[in-house]
């Protein structure tokens, strides 16, 4: 017997019990999201069921037509007969179309809300989720595995009803038309039904590694965009155009895979069906020659006996759209399994905490999950009092931007513990915590849209008068106003169309916008010009009023009247104290930077 990972015996019987649960589960928790118009859908069920109705009255018209023609029936005529079909026919065409257009209603709106949950749930989930998945695998799952569940919805459940009850109901009618034919045309279903097994799960194991390898090809098509300046500086158009074309043919080869799985279960099942049909048309052919059976009877058994075989066929193709979605479904569902960070439907009427800015770090370790062996942070300790400006220098990987990351809770510290007030910041609501700062990076990213939204993006539903105030208080006022759309020109992707000095005044004027009580400057000054920096420094001098400042800096010129520096090395505090006290330092590390810069300056 085989064995789980918990080395427990499981008998196949078993795994196979528990593969198919899972495989309902799935399709039921995709089959929930319908709940909210289940009116629609049960109405579109009703016109599904009266054009299966009038779709299944067919075969028995037609046969009356035989009946009406061999002087069976003397009651109708045959033209009688015909409009009766034709009106039957229109009557098909009007329950199709409401059929269609419902579970269409039912679709789009259902996706809308899948793709609503699914950006609902990737935009609450923690920094660490984003580290270890690519933009373009996220964009993928909301795109194209949302797009074959909208198929299932809008057209693979419904038919899949429509030939389940064909099969239901058309078995009896064979049955009461002649069992001898019915039991002979039936033989075949427990192939099909075997097949369908054999072959599903393969077909829904490369429709999932179809998906996986379309999302690696989106990673490729973002990224590219994303650095397309990067790209056409170093001419490496061909390289990502190969890059892509390389992904793209393993995104056809596991399509084709799945595909070739796809026909050869369908051919098969037309085969053993119409195969079957040919032997019912033979064997009842035999009958009506022995008298056993009228002509009209055999005409419409044969009629009814296409009608199943074609449901039955075309619950093959259905099967296997199943199969496809169950791939694409896991990932949709692992996604909504993800633990998100904060709570979107948390009580609003609670009231936040007031926070006045008293900052303490209190012996932190830390290390990255990604690299557990590596400690990052070694027992760092500081304080800050409320409205008090501290800085952080030392070399790349000293663990600078780290604290800032803690001290947002993107992530917990391994040992130690961080308080605000006071308080443990553990055991403050993430969104008020967050509410509380404001980050000026180094390398601001704005939004593609206008000045004005960007801007606003600090305190959405902030007033034009407050906007306005922001952008004069950050010395952005003056270069908004000499563009002429003013506050509704278009940055561009990332701020593509404005400066770094313009953008980083536009993230300062956010940030003012946001009046946090903790603010995060990181290096924003690091790679302005001289002017540029100017108009930067007076802006964020103004900002840091009154207000408690952490500062991650290389321009050391920048932090001189800051209250404390703390210098890491190595992920621990080697120096702390004031510009003059630590440029008086020996040999200090802070002092040989100060030379360091010094002689850099000195050197043109």
């Amino acid at each position: 017997m085989a064995q789980n990972r918990r080395g427990v015996e499981v008998s196949p019987d078993d795994k196979k019990t528990k593969i198919s649960k899972e495989a309902a589960s799935k399709v039921l928790k995709i089959f929930a999201f319908t709940k909210p118009y289940r009116g629609i859908f049960f109405l579109g069920m009703v016109f599904m069921v009266l054009s299966f109705i009038t779709s299944f009255s067919f075969p028995t018209l037609l046969g009356y037509i035989i009946k009406v023609i061999q002087g069976e029936v003397k009651d109708y005529t045959v033209n009688q007969v015909t409009l009766a079909i034709i009106g039957v026919l229109v009557l098909q065409g009007v329950f199709s179309f409401m059929r269609i257009y419902l579970f269409a209603r039912v679709s789009e709106r259902t996706m809308a809300d899948i793709r609503r949950l699914i950006y609902s749930k990737v935009i609450t989930l923690p920094v660490h989720f984003f580290e270890k998945r690519r933009v373009g695998e996220l964009t993928s799952r909301i795109t194209s595995d949302v797009g074959t569940l909208s198929d299932v919805l809008s057209f693979t459940l419904a038919e899949f009803f429509r030939q389940a009850a064909t099969l239901v109901v058309g078995v009896p009618f064979l049955l009461y038309f002649s069992w001898k034919l019915a039991i002979f045309m039936l033989a075949t279903f427990p192939v099909m039904i075997v097949a369908a097994m054999f072959f599903g799960r393969y077909i829904r194991k490369l429709s999932k590694q179809a998906q996986d390898n379309l999302a690696e090809a989106n990673v490729i098509v973002e990224e590219t965009l994303q650095s397309v300046n990067t790209v056409k500086a170093f001419t490496n158009e061909q390289l990502e155009i190969d890059r892509y074309t390389a992904a793209l043919k393993k995104v056809i080869d596991s399509a084709l895979q799945a595909a070739t799985f796809r026909g050869s279960f369908v051919s098969f099942i037309i085969l053993a069906l119409f195969g079957g049909i040919i032997g019912v048309v033979w064997y009842g052919a035999g009958l009506v020659q022995e008298g056993r059976m009228a002509f009209s009877e055999l005409f419409t058994f044969i009629i009814y006996t296409m009608y199943i075989g074609g449901s039955v066929g075309g619950l093959g193709e259905v099967y296997a759209q199943i199969q496809r979605t169950l791939g694409a479904s896991e990932r949709l569902l692992e996604l909504l399994e993800e633990k998100s960070e904060i709570d979107l439907d948390r009580k609003l009427d609670k009231p936040k905490p007031v926070i006045s800015g008293d900052l303490s770090f209190q012996n932190i370790e830390f290390s990255y999950p990604s690299r557990s062996d590596v400690e990052v942070l070694k027992g760092v300790s500081f304080e800050v009092a409320a409205g008090k400006k501290i800085a952080f220098v030392g070399y790349s990987g000293a663990g600078k931007s780290t604290i800032v990351q803690l001290l947002m809770r993107y992530y917990e510290p391994t040992s130690g513990q961080i308080t605000i007030d006071q308080h443990a910041i553990a055991g403050f609501d993430l969104t008020d915590l967050r509410r509380s700062m404001a980050i000026v990076p180094q390398e601001v990213m704005l939004f593609g849209g206008t000045i004005r939204e960007n801007i606003a993006y600090g305190r959405p539903g902030a007033t034009e008068a407050q906007i306005t105030e922001a952008a004069r208080t950050a010395n952005a006022l003056d270069f908004i106003d000499g563009f002429p759309e003013k506050l509704e020109t278009i940055v561009g992707e990332r701020g593509v169309k404005l400066s770094g000095g313009q953008r980083q005044r536009i993230a300062i004027a956010r940030a003012i916008l946001r009046d946090p009580k903790i603010l995060i400057l990181d290096e924003a000054t690091s790679s302005l010009d001289a002017e540029s920096e100017k108009l930067v420094q007076d802006a964020l001098d103004l900002l840091m009023q009154n207000r408690t400042t952490i500062i991650i800096a290389h321009r050391l010129a920048t932090i001189r009247n800051v209250d404390c520096i703390y210098v890491l090395r190595e992920g621990a505090i080697a120096e702390s104290g004031t510009h003059d006290e630590l440029a008086r330092i020996e040999n200090g590390i802070y002092a040989n930077l100060v030379k360091l810069q010094f002689e850099l300056v000195e050197a043109p």
